[in-house]
């Protein structure tokens, strides 16, 4: 351990001089887990990472500090999103095939119950603030669930709902559609769209993430892969860069002022903030292709990859620690 530290420590020194801003820290194995991987979540107190193991049909859950797979919960219908609550030690998780949320009690893994969306449950997120739960599904909706698992409200949408964020302190949530080609404002209080920004010409754009202080979204599309940044007070694109193919996951580290995207190509782009308008891609990772769903847990300090099976090699999580 003391040799992993000064490692990290000497990684930061030279990062001026083109260290990279990830370091590979561990690998985690995930015997038998086969297909597609999709998104993960995290319980920081209790260093437990929930994997939707989508092609599996199962939700991975590793023991973080063992370094080792902890519990599988089988008999899913291809899980896509996954949240875990720990004000209440729940564990939420969307398939996309029966278009189910169902709710575990994180203790016991036990099934506490099933909310029926009708088709293709997707990402979760969870507002503090209000105790409530939000699930993107279907044609085009996003579900809102209060604390004790009840169906509260919908907000339609003109189209699936791909990744999405909410404001910590205000109302709004930024809502990724990419069959219309668009980013949604919802005002999530008055349940309407507040207005909807052009991705212009650039197509799919799944993966989102937010700088809330200084109101910037991140938002990452495939076709062609570029990293478009919009201010949140306007919905203007102040500046597109290219990034990792195939990207499915971006994160902001704002301890760093970085932006993290993995992609199936087989990378990870870094981005550094130069100031609030300029961005720069600082380094690319090499990973494994398929490799395109991550979790960054700013509480634990890592960014968590989901590498699927190829061939001989079992499906793994790899497990990064960024340089100072």
């Amino acid at each position: 351990m003391k040799l992993f530290v000064i490692l990290v420590a000497f990684v930061g020194l030279a990062w001026g001089q083109g260290a990279q801003p990830l370091l590979l820290e561990k690998t985690i194995q995930m015997p038998d887990v086969q297909g597609r991987i999709d998104h993960m979540s995290v319980d920081v107190k209790g260093e437990r990472l929930f994997v939707s193991a989508l092609g599996n049909n199962t939700l991975e859950v590793v023991d973080l500090e063992a370094g080792k797979r902890a519990k599988t919960i089988g008999q899913l219908k291809e899980p896509q999103g996954v949240l875990y609550v720990p004000e209440t030690n729940r564990l939420y998780v969307a398939n996309g095939n029966d278009g189910s949320l169902r709710i575990f009690d994180a203790g016991s893994y036990a099934l506490l119950k099933t909310l029926d969306y009708g088709d293709d449950a997707d990402n979760v997120r969870y507002d503090a603030a209000h105790k409530t739960i939000y699930v993107g599904y279907g044609s085009g909706a996003l579900g809102e669930i209060d604390s004790d698992g009840n169906k509260v409200a919908d907000i339609k949408l003109d189209a699936h709902p791909e990744s999405f964020q909410l404001e910590k302190n205000g109302p709004r949530i930024y809502v990724n559609l990419p069959k219309s080609r668009k980013v949604a404002v919802v005002d999530r209080e008055r349940h309407t769209i507040l207005s909807t920004w052009k991705t212009d010409m650039a197509l799919a754009n799944y993966p989102v993430a937010l700088d809330e202080n200084e109101h910037r979204l991140f938002v990452v599309t495939r076709m062609p892969a570029r990293l478009l940044v919009f201010d949140t007070n306007t919905g203007s694109i102040v500046q597109k860069l290219p990034a990792v193919g195939d990207c499915d996951d971006v994160f902001y580290d704002n301890a760093r002022k970085r932006i993290y995207a993995s992609g199936g190509d087989g990378e990870i782009s870094v981005f550094q903030e130069q100031d609030a308008d300029h961005y720069k891609e600082s380094a690319r990772i090499a990973t494994m292709k398929g490799a395109r769903t991550s979790f960054f847990s700013p509480e634990l300090d890592r960014l968590f990859l989901a590498v699927r099976r190829q061939g001989s090699q079992s499906a793994a999580i790899q497990v990064f620690v960024p340089a100072q």
